[in-house]
């Protein structure tokens, strides 16, 4: 049987000032032409389906589209719930749904979800874990000794009595890492991931009786420990820290006991993610320029700041993101001890030196007037005049 593995869609994400819609409607057809020519038997949904917890409408009309024409395909879908969305909102209507093939997974209530997948004489059974938190899974396992995170996990699939002897699949949204490092982080996953130490983190041998395990959280591309612990990664790049990924989809062929193929097939977007870095005017010589509808992130060299770069920039890139500046000023900025610089220095003083160094002149003193009422505003400066 073969397995289309997906997670962090993300679905009503905005890249900047800039809808993803179409980028995303484009994508869902990809998917779906991959389970048509790869003749995929179900579609395992790691997680994070909305980018937030009240999804927009059009998020829920491309969620609705997308497994509509799953279950018109007669392929089977297996969903959890990430971090992302909301219990209740990607629960609505789970049990009409399951009459069409498609299991949702939001919420643990003691214990893990199982559904077996029946392909001719072939059996799999796939259990669906949700994001969790160690509190949730205390409040229904009493008798379990849950410290960290890690014990958490251990004792759902302990209370799930998984039978070795069979084929199984697990579809989870956690952050889960290898023996000896973590995954490779990128996008809004990784400073939620950072912050919480070792606390919500998974050790990959947790997960040793099960064939595959599709995971969703990461939004990189990668395998966790041995090459059947796999983060699908998200579909499409959605930060500038993911320009550098080849986008794929697993299709995992389930040929018996511990007998997985694992193929990657890549996804093109509509739009791609693109970084580029140089002088202003190299970069946008005719020469130069390649796909100008791509989602662009430029790095300046310039010596000197350039007055409305965006504006400049996007006349020739038009999904311009971001631009930012390396030239000697940045990096001269970057090497500075900023506790020093601030010890016994009056605000004046700071925004003085900080001006002279982005622009090599002085502030005048209107500019200084903008800069005090600002920082008053924020809470930063508290004095009167």
């Amino acid at each position: 049987m073969k397995l289309m593995h997906i997670g962090d869609l993300h679905l009503g994400k905005s890249l900047g000032e800039f809808d993803l819609t179409r980028d995303q409607e484009y994508m869902l057809d990809q998917l779906l032409g991959i389970v048509d020519q790869q003749a995929v038997d179900a579609v395992l949904i790691a997680g994070d389906v909305y980018d937030k917890a009240i999804p927009s409408e059009a998020a829920t009309r491309m969620l609705d589209y997308f497994l509509s024409n799953l279950a018109q395909r007669n392929v089977y879908v297996y969903m959890v719930s990430g971090n992302h969305d909301s219990d209740e909102r990607l629960n609505y209507g789970s049990n009409l749904f399951e009459a069409n093939h498609i299991f949702i997974s939001t919420k643990y209530e003691g214990n893990l979800q199982k559904h077996t997948l029946k392909v001719g004489e072939d059996e799999t059974d796939i259990y669906l874990l949700p994001f969790v938190k160690a509190s949730q899974v205390r409040h229904f396992l009493t008798e379990a000794k849950i410290e960290p995170y890690d014990d958490a996990v251990r004792a759902i699939l302990d209370q799930a009595d998984i039978d070795e002897s069979r084929n199984n699949v697990l579809v989870a949204h956690q952050f889960v890492m290898g023996k000896s490092e973590d995954p490779e982080l990128s996008g809004s996953e990784s400073l939620g991931t950072q912050s919480v130490g070792t606390v919500e983190k998974i050790g990959c041998d947790c997960f040793d009786a099960f064939d595959y395990v599709a995971l969703g959280h990461i939004h990189s591309p990668q395998q966790v420990g041995r090459r059947e612990v796999r983060y699908s990664g998200s579909p499409l790049k959605y930060s500038l820290s993911e320009v550098n990924n080849e986008k794929s989809v697993p299709i995992i062929t389930v040929c018996g006991k511990g007998k997985v193929e694992i193929e990657l097939v890549p996804i093109r977007p509509m739009r791609n993610m693109r970084h580029l870095k140089g002088e202003l005017k190299v970069l946008l010589d005719k020469s130069n320029v390649t796909a100008p509808e791509d989602f662009i992130y430029a790095t300046l060299t310039d010596e000197e700041i350039i007055s409305d770069a965006m504006g400049i920039f996007q006349q020739i890139y038009p999904n311009t993101v971001k631009i930012d500046y390396d030239n000697s000023h940045t990096r001269e900025i970057e090497q500075v001890d900023i506790s020093k610089i601030a010890e016994n220095r009056s605000f004046d003083e700071l925004i003085s030196d900080f001006y002279r160094q982005m622009y090599g002149c002085e502030i005048s003193e209107e500019e200084m007037d903008v800069m005090r009422t600002v920082a008053r505003e924020a809470g930063v400066l508290h004095e009167a005049g």
